[in-house]
């Protein structure tokens, strides 16, 4: 079972969606930053998907899904993309499958 979460930054309002737990198919999804392109994006990491594809095991070697870049990383969940100001959470939280 997992939850999706919206963060908020106080400074522009840029919002961002992450997900905790685990998906149906055991997947995690984790928050990453694309410091070319500037947003934050989830990518599908472990499941059954992995058993498939290797690639999908870690968050190694990911590129951005937006502009291809390599220099995603895992996001902080704390400062924004766009401004570098503080991120939020504000509190609103979905079910998710």
């Amino acid at each position: 079972m997992a939850w999706k979460r919206k963060y908020r930054c106080k400074a522009c309002g840029y919002e961002a969606e992450v997900y905790e737990g685990r998906g149906l198919f055991r997947q995690q999804i984790t928050p990453m930053l694309c410091p070319d392109c500037h947003i934050v994006q989830n990518i599908v990491v472990g499941g059954i998907i992995a058993d498939v594809a290797p690639s999908y095991r870690s968050e190694a070697s990911r590129l951005c899904l937006q502009c291809g870049s390599d220099h995603i990383r895992i996001w902080d969940m704390k400062t924004c993309p766009r401004c570098q100001g503080e991120m939020e959470d504000t509190g609103e939280k979905e079910f998710w499958t």
